[in-house]
């Protein structure tokens, strides 16, 4: 029984220790809990084109990387970068293709810049986009201005080529008043072009799509090689200056005939303010992958990068560009990365507070023990002063009486038995105390009665 009562008292103990050290861990947890992002979802939207667009089979190729780390992409079609653009500010796609120059209502249109309000931000540009314009006539056009007057496709509306267009052409002085304006685009376009019924038509697709290998190779059509492209280029900083080197179509045929130079914003893949950093990271990645390569107007690592500021620029991706994926996610599948991620961002803190704790635990451990054997020391340390400074032969029972009790007390204490020696050291000086108590009496008799 007396085992038992001492196992308890020091269950007891190891609590009144442990307490303190448990509630401050738990509030260094719930601290630590506020800062883990919470885990990223498993679905993604992105906004796209037609089916029939670049748009929707890169889209495609990004939702088999992402299959493959069990998140589903869902492909969302569109009218082009203007819709795409309502569709991210609606919350209604994570991410989207986004034709570069295409900015929404209220940016600066000068500048290209985006304000921070906006809620979007831009993971990179992904290629280029070359502009086409395909002509009619016998005479060779190298200047936007000359098509004044002209029947001209621009793309149809909300689509990214009919905004290029316009800025284009407004930047050349051609508005509806001065030609006439065909809110056409893709095939339909080059059918009306092909037909005579229209005199030119813009066209921004990759140089293996359909409608510019059919215009490419129509009789009476021409491609325009711009002649002042630098001038486009400073003053549209998001287009860039592209060759269409000679024979790049047909080799056998010389086609085109010689260099034809073009102008080409970039694909841009647009994101809002709060995606997950997971999934932007995961985006990257396949970006890197599906874009990496070398094309017909881009060498192996030109893409993906930050090419079009319109948009600012995500952190996560900032990230990426400098330092690359992130070092769990280069190791491990991506849903164990991301869990791993959590975990450590959730425990360090702990661990940091729980370790120090740790150490001190025992200390104080032993302190509580050591205080009980204390108590006694202190009584028994008072009641040796009073024998020393003034011991009064009268008196010798009350100081005998204290020493019992205090003997008592030491004896009726439980401690663990790592710390009895502390009880029978005790016992050994109330023993010390009471020779010198039986001493006192034997050289201080009390005195006689009268």
């Amino acid at each position: 029984m007396a085992y038992l009562r001492a196992r308890l008292l020091s269950l007891r103990d190891l609590l009144a220790t442990a307490w303190p050290i448990v509630l401050l861990t738990a509030l260094g947890f719930v601290v630590a809990y506020q800062f883990v992002r919470p885990a990223p979802p498993s679905r993604l939207s992105i906004a796209t084109g037609g089916e029939s667009g670049a748009y929707y089979a890169f889209a495609g190729r990004y939702r088999e990387i992402l299959a493959r780390n069990a998140v589903t992409l869902a492909v969302l079609t569109s009218a082009g970068s203007y819709e795409n653009l309502a569709r991210l500010a609606a919350g209604e796609a994570d991410v989207a293709f986004v034709q570069g120059g295409v900015l929404p209502a209220g940016a600066d249109s000068v500048s290209g810049s985006v304000g921070e309000e906006s809620g979007l931000r831009s993971l990179g540009s992904v290629y280029f986009e070359p502009v086409w314009v395909f002509y009619r006539g016998e005479t060779p056009l190298d200047r936007l201005h000359q098509l004044a007057g002209r029947r001209i496709a621009i793309g149809a509306e909300g689509s990214g080529l009919r905004g290029l267009a316009l800025q284009l052409l407004e930047a050349n002085e051609i508005d509806a008043a001065s030609a006439a304006l065909i809110p056409l685009g893709g095939l339909n376009a080059a059918e009306e072009l092909q037909q005579g019924r229209i005199d030119a038509a813009f066209v921004i697709a990759a140089p293996e799509a359909p409608v510019v290998q059919v215009l490419l190779r129509s009789p009476g059509v021409r491609l325009m090689s711009f002649s002042q492209a630098d001038a486009y280029t400073r003053r549209f900083p998001f287009l860039s200056r592209i060759v269409l080197p000679q024979g790049a179509v047909d080799l056998v045929r010389d086609f085109p005939p010689e260099d034809t130079v073009l102008l080409a914003p970039t694909a841009n893949v647009i994101v809002r303010n709060d995606l997950h950093p997971a999934l932007a990271s995961l985006l990257l990645q396949a970006m890197g992958e599906v874009h990496g390569g070398s094309g017909f107007f881009q060498r192996i690592g030109d893409f993906p990068a930050y090419r079009d500021q319109g948009f600012p620029l995500a952190e996560d991706a900032r990230r990426h560009y400098q330092s690359g994926p992130p070092f769990l996610q280069r190791y491990l599948p991506f849903w164990l990365a991301v869990l791993v991620e959590r975990l450590f961002v959730l425990l360090l803190p702990v661990f940091a507070l729980l370790l120090p704790l740790l150490r001190i635990a025992p200390a104080l451990y032993s302190w509580r023990v050591r205080s009980r054997i204390f108590r006694c020391y202190g009584d028994l340390k008072f009641l040796e002063n009073d024998l020393r400074r003034q011991y009064e032969p009268a008196r010798h029972a009350d100081y005998l009486a204290r020493l019992d009790r205090i003997e008592e007390d030491a004896n009726t204490r439980h401690v663990p038995l790592a710390f009895t020696d502390l009880q029978y050291t005790l016992r050994e000086h109330i023993n010390l105390v009471r020779r010198s108590l039986r001493h006192l009496a034997e050289t201080h008799p009390p005195e006689p009665h009268a």
